[in-house]
């Protein structure tokens, strides 16, 4: 596979030297405000974004925002770090079925480039279970997506984030479904008429539910040699490369999981790794300011970055898989 000039400098801009996405993400909205109290608006989340941006960006080769709160983020990172800029909605309406997205209404690929995006990425929420209208929805959303980043030649970062419709997420029934989940996600969102350039995917387990962990929280959904599997298995469902999303684990969670995806061998090329690396400061911003926050950044939220920068030392670098 071959990439266009305008993709392969994105992909570039947002990979560290080694050729690894070691990239942040702050582009959470809805969550974030409700997370910083009933009193934050639109000054709180551009000054926890600015923060987060300055402080981790000197430690990521890319951080991810949104352009509704996150511009003058992207304007206060450190110099040399990518920008990725997400292209989605916040959330989904509860009131319907099929967790449906939407696009940001004053926004396309070409104003998001012009904004200084390096790279676009949309998050897709994706049930294999779901009935074939909903999901044919979702298939000719993101294809539309693709061919507005061809024709803007920009990088393509689709994010999966899997469910069963009706299911408890945290539940032991769903860690055990959740590794067929995501390899049939995987398997479809390879496919070339989409135009995706990179996967942001979730990892295909729960380590909560793994025997032999320190994440194990008692209830058993694999054990640590079958997780080991899921990894592997679900790395030969595409030919793309894939990085791996923290899905709001905390930082030891998410280190333990990186250990284990390189035990198992896998080569996966990095991760758009968020609240596993600021969500502890969030009560810090909400209850003590700003000024708390950045002196808990500059401590704990440097410390949590640079242990997940630790264990992307067993990633592996995009750069074949494009013939670079």
């Amino acid at each position: 596979m071959k990439l266009t000039p305008g993709k392969l400098a994105g992909l570039k801009a947002v990979s560290n030297q080694h050729g690894v996405i070691a990239a942040a993400a702050m582009d959470q909205r809805g969550s974030l405000k409700k997370a910083l109290g009933p009193n934050a608006g639109d000054k709180e989340l551009s000054e926890f974004k600015i923060a987060v941006s300055q402080v981790l960006t000197k430690y990521a080769s890319a951080i991810l925002l949104d352009p509704e709160w996150g511009i003058p983020a992207a304007k206060a990172r450190h110099k040399g770090s990518g920008l990725l800029l997400a292209y989605e909605k916040t959330g989904y309406d509860k009131a319907l079925p099929g967790r449906l997205p939407d696009l940001l209404d004053h926004w396309s690929v070409r104003r998001l480039k012009t904004a200084g995006a390096d790279c676009v990425k949309i998050l897709l929420y994706y049930a294999p279970s779901d009935s074939k209208d909903i999901n044919e929805l979702k298939h000719a959303w993101v294809e539309r997506i693709g061919d507005e980043c061809r024709a803007n030649d920009i990088a393509f970062f689709l994010e999966i984030i899997g469910y069963e419709e009706g299911a408890d997420e945290k539940s032991t029934a769903y860690a055990k479904k959740k590794p067929e989940i995501v390899k049939a996600y995987m398997r479809e969102f390879t496919k070339p008429q989409y135009g995706v350039d990179v996967l942001k995917l979730e990892v295909p387990i729960n380590m909560k539910f793994v025997e032999g962990t320190k994440s194990f929280k008692g209830q058993a959904a694999y054990s640590r040699a079958e997780a080991m599997e899921h990894f592997r298995e679900s790395a030969k469902c595409t030919d793309k490369p894939f990085i791996y999303l923290s899905a709001g684990v905390s930082n030891a969670e998410f280190a333990e999981t990186l250990e284990l995806v390189a035990e198992s061998g896998v080569k996966y090329n990095g991760v758009l790794c968020g609240r596993a690396t600021w969500a502890d400061g969030v009560p810090i911003f909400a209850e003590k300011g700003l000024k708390a926050f950045e002196t808990w950044l500059n401590d704990e939220g440097v410390k949590n970055i640079q242990n997940v920068n630790d264990k992307l030392k067993a990633a592996s670098p995009w750069y074949p898989i494009y013939g670079v």
